[in-house]
């Protein structure tokens, strides 16, 4: 959900700001240039890759299987490679936190390109304008082309009785609420495309950035992180609770990867040394899976906690050259077009098991391992054929170094 621009923060000083002596330059030039250098961090591609994947199969088993406690009941004790494949992807019904994982990251990414800068150059300004062109070049031929394949999967899709009760409306409203971002307030998900909930969210985070970024610039990163806390839990209060999803009930999650590139930024390695940062990771994961049997809110609340530990640590152990796993750089990879897994895997499902056993709940686990290696190459062509061109239509935006090395 979130894209692999990490500097997408880009912008440039205001011509208004005076020349500087040759000696206050050099530092904002050499900040400037780290800020462009910043390359592909692999553990953030990777943690995008397993977020994609997770709530991708998450997902494909709703769509396709029976579910773990109706299984149960229908195998009993007995056992069959299917009961084993089917016990062992017990996991996956938290695999909603998927979700959270993505907002952190998001956070991160977003905010990774201004706090490198702002690092030497406190005075540095961000264009508004020009990162909100940014975003909308890399967002929407996306999500207008997602948007225009789920219609045609939905619509053949509803040409197969019983319809599938994933798929809702298909109609020019809904389309028009998707595109402009205002399912959760103004109206539901297009189609059978419920994972584009959290896509709103995204966009309505992109258009507050500046604000939190004049903020951070004015009072620091932790007090702003301290007041969108506070932020959150009065809107979960006042929207969340009335099934009125805003991005302010989700904030925080995304802030804490904000504050995470702001740390970086600044270099704060001594707090990351500590093991117990995976500690408290696994234990804030642990607990927002024991909280999402009373809601999945919650548990998102947790989650994002919990991942923003790990990914403090993760980012240190980066900082220290420590080796790449296979395992590593495998997920990188599935993180480089996760945006795109994301916004088509539904409709895919939803079409196959339309097509294939007629909406119908299956008792075997084993189509839907099939369901994945059909959703993974279609998405990987709709990246290339779709997402990349965005990506580079999105840099071609991006202004030149404000400032030159003197």
């Amino acid at each position: 959900m979130s894209d692999s621009a990490l500097d997408a923060a880009a912008a440039s000083l205001p011509s208004s700001t005076p020349r500087t002596p040759r000696t206050a330059a050099a530092p904002r030039a050499q900040s400037e240039a780290r800020a462009e250098s910043a390359g592909k961090e692999h553990v953030i591609d990777a943690m995008r890759g397993f977020a994609a994947l997770l709530v991708a199969y998450f997902h494909c088993r709703q769509v396709e299987w029976v579910g773990m406690q109706a299984f149960h009941q229908s195998v009993g004790h007995a056992i069959s490679l299917n009961a084993l494949a089917a016990y062992l992807t017990f996991p996956i019904a938290w695999g909603s936190a998927g979700v959270p994982i993505f907002f952190v990251i998001s956070g991160y990414c977003i905010h990774r390109g201004g706090a490198l800068r702002l690092a030497g150059n406190p005075a540095y300004r961000l264009d508004s304008g020009n990162f909100w062109l940014r975003r909308f070049a890399r967002i929407y031929p996306v999500l207008l082309a997602a948007l225009v394949l789920t219609f045609a999967l939905d619509w053949y899709s509803l040409q197969l009785t019983p319809v599938s009760h994933k798929i809702r409306e298909i109609g020019w409203q809904a389309f028009l609420v998707n595109l402009f971002s205002l399912q959760g307030v103004a109206g539901k998900t297009f189609g059978s495309n419920g994972a584009l909930w959290t896509l709103s969210l995204e966009v309505q985070f992109y258009a507050i950035y500046p604000l939190l970024f004049a903020l951070r610039r004015r009072i620091g990163m932790t007090p702003v992180l301290a007041f969108i806390a506070l932020v959150n839990v009065v809107s979960a209060y006042v929207l969340e609770r009335h099934d009125i999803q805003f991005f302010t009930s989700y904030w925080f999650a995304w802030a804490l990867g904000a504050w995470i590139a702001d740390a970086s930024a600044h270099g704060a390695p001594n707090a990351r040394s500590s093991v117990w940062l995976y500690v408290l990771a696994a234990g804030f994961i642990a607990l927002g899976c024991a909280a999402f049997h009373f809601g999945q809110y919650g548990a998102f609340q947790l989650w994002a906690v919990g991942f923003a530990f790990y990914l403090y640590k993760a980012l240190d152990r980066r900082n220290g050259n420590q080796r790449e796993s296979t395992g590593l750089r495998l997920l990188s990879r599935f993180g480089d077009f996760s945006f795109s897994l994301y916004l088509i895997h539904l409709p895919i499902f939803v079409l196959l098991s339309s097509l294939l056993f007629r909406s119908a709940l299956q008792t075997s686990i084993w189509p839907s391992f099939g369901y994945m290696l059909v959703a993974v190459p279609v998405a990987y062509v709709f990246y290339r054929l779709v997402e990349l061109p965005a990506m580079k239509w999105s840099a071609s935006f991006k202004p030149k170094a404000a400032l030159k090395q003197a």
